[in-house]
C-alpha cells in the first residue's frame, strides 16, 4: 500500500471510527480505516443501549460495521496496528504493521481521524478477568439493567467510586463498595451512601470467587467471603495514542485529546472521535454518534469551509 493516497485515514475500527468512515464514504471521500483489532470490549458478551442492536455482541457490531463500510467502492478497512503518524508535506504519512494476516500499511493522507479509544488497567485482583464481561462489568449504563435487584459489588480504587455507587442505587438496593484498601471514599460520602443502604468495605480484597464460572462473592484478605452475585468495577483508563506522540496534540490532564465540538484537534487536519477525547469511556451508541459528528466536520473542512472563519454549511 506504499503508493496509496487517501483523503481520510481513520485510525481505529470501533463504533466511532466505523461510523465516521461510513459517513465519509457516503460523502464520496476516499477513506481507509486502519483497525488494530484490539477492542476494549472483547470480553463483553452483549452490548446494550444501541438502538436496533440492543443485546448484540460488540464483536458482531464491529463486524457488521466493517462490512457496511467496505461495501462502498471508495472505502477500505484493513487490519493493521498503526505505529506512527507523521506530518509529510501538506498532509500526513501513516505506517502500520499488519495483524491477523493483514498487509503492512504505508500511505499518505490529507486528513487523520483518530478513534482508537482507550486501554484499561484493572484492579490487581487475581481472578477478576474470569468474571469480567459476564458477572462483572465496567459500564453501569450499559449493564445495570441486567444486574437489577441483585446483591452487587462495586470495586473501585479511584476518587469517583462514591459517585458511581450513587448511580448504581438506581438498579439495586443491596450494594457494597469495595475500595481494596484505597482511601477514596471520605466520611461525608460514606454517610450519604449509608442513607441509601450502601455499605463501604475498606479492607483489602484477596480474590473474586465463584463456582463453575459463576461469581458468588468477594474473598477478603482475612479469608472471609462476602456473598455477591455480580457487580461493577472501575478500571483505570488511558487513551491509546502512543502512535500520535510525534504530532504534539493538545491533551487534558488525563491524556485525552482536546478538541472543539466537531472533533478538530490542535493540529489542522487531525480530528478525533469517541473515547479518545475527553471525558473518555462512553457507550457504543455515543461513540458512534461522535463519529458521525466529526465526519461531517471533516467533509466540510475538506471542501474548504469553516477553518478560518468562512461560512459554515
Amino acid at each position: 500500500m506504499a503508493s496509496e493516497s487517501y483523503e481520510v485515514v481513520v485510525v481505529g475500527g470501533g463504533p466511532a471510527g466505523l461510523s465516521a468512515a461510513l459517513n465519509l464514504a457516503r460523502a464520496r471521500r476516499r477513506v481507509l480505516v486502519v483497525d488494530g483489532n484490539r477492542p476494549r470490549h472483547a470480553a463483553t458478551l452483549l452490548a446494550h443501549g444501541f438502538l436496533t442492536r440492543d443485546g448484540v455482541s460488540p464483536l458482531e457490531l464491529r463486524r457488521l460495521g466493517r462490512e457496511e463500510v467496505d461495501a462502498y467502492e471508495n472505502a477500505t478497512v484493513v487490519f493493521a496496528q498503526v505505529g506512527a503518524v507523521e506530518v509529510e508535506g501538506d498532509g500526513f504519512r501513516v505506517t502500520a504493521r499488519g495483524v491477523r494476516g493483514g498487509a503492512d500499511v504505508d500511505v499518505r493522507t490529507d486528513t487523520i481521524l483518530i478513534a482508537t479509544g482507550v486501554t484499561e488497567a484493572m484492579p490487581a485482583i487475581p481472578s477478576l478477568r474470569a468474571y469480567y464481561g459476564t458477572q462483572l462489568h465496567s459500564c453501569i449504563e450499559c449493564d445495570g439493567h441486567e444486574s437489577a435487584g441483585l446483591p452487587l459489588a462495586l470495586i473501585g480504587e479511584t476518587p469517583d467510586v462514591a459517585e458511581r455507587a450513587l448511580l448504581l442505587t438506581q438498579w439495586t438496593d443491596d450494594l457494597i463498595v469495595f475500595t481494596n484498601a484505597a482511601d477514596v471514599v471520605d466520611a461525608e460520602e460514606e454517610r450519604m451512601l449509608a442513607q441509601l443502604g450502601v455499605r463501604i468495605e475498606r479492607g483489602r480484597i484477596d480474590d473474586v470467587v465463584g463456582e463453575k464460572g459463576v461469581m458468588t462473592g468477594i474473598r477478603m484478605e482475612d479469608g472471609s467471603v462476602i456473598e455477591r452475585a455480580g457487580g461493577f468495577l472501575r478500571p483505570v483508563w488511558s487513551p491509546a495514542l502512543s502512535f500520535a506522540d510525534g504530532l504534539d496534540l493538545d491533551r487534558d490532564a488525563e491524556g485525552y485529546l482536546l478538541t472543539d465540538a466537531q472533533g478538530r484537534t490542535s493540529l489542522p487536519g487531525v480530528y478525533a472521535a469517541g473515547e479518545t477525547t475527553a471525558p473518555g469511556p462512553q457507550q457504543l451508541i455515543v461513540a458512534a454518534g461522535s463519529g458521525a459528528v466529526v465526519a461531517a466536520a471533516v467533509n466540510r473542512d475538506l471542501i474548504g469551509l469553516a477553518l478560518d472563519g468562512a461560512a459554515v454549511l
